[in-house]
């Protein structure tokens, strides 16, 4: 999309000047001028689109899929760690941790896990 944008303002300012050319030629008004341009803006950006198939819907189809996936991992694993599950998964999950969290139903004391699942999910987004 980034990349189309300056495509996109020159067919802007030629528009505009065609619009506005020929509204003067045929008595339009200003209203009737902003309307053909427009619509004819919109044509020209959405076969843009098709042409780089880059709709913007597409950006944010993976937030639609993503938010749903981590509320169900989130309840997910709280079902796990508070033994919602069963007995037995409560104490696998108790002494199956490694490195500084050995109790996986323990809450992270020093934040490590949440700041650092944080900082990658920032670096994907930005990435």
């Amino acid at each position: 999309l980034e990349n189309l944008q300056p495509e996109i303002k020159e067919f802007a300012k030629r528009l505009r000047y065609e619009v506005s050319v020929r509204g003067k030629q045929l008595g339009w008004s200003e209203k009737v001028a902003r309307f053909h341009f427009a619509k004819n803006m919109r044509r020209i950006v959405t076969e843009l689109y098709i042409r780089d198939n880059c709709h913007p819907f597409k950006a944010t189809l993976l937030l639609w899929v993503q938010i749903p996936m981590w509320v169900c991992v989130s309840l997910a694993l709280r079902n796990c760690s508070v033994g919602a599950l069963g007995s037995a998964v409560q104490e696998q999950f108790s002494s199956g941790g490694a490195l500084w969290f050995t109790d996986l139903t323990v809450p992270d004391s020093t934040w490590i896990l949440p700041v650092s699942l944080g900082l990658v999910n920032l670096l994907v987004v930005e990435v």
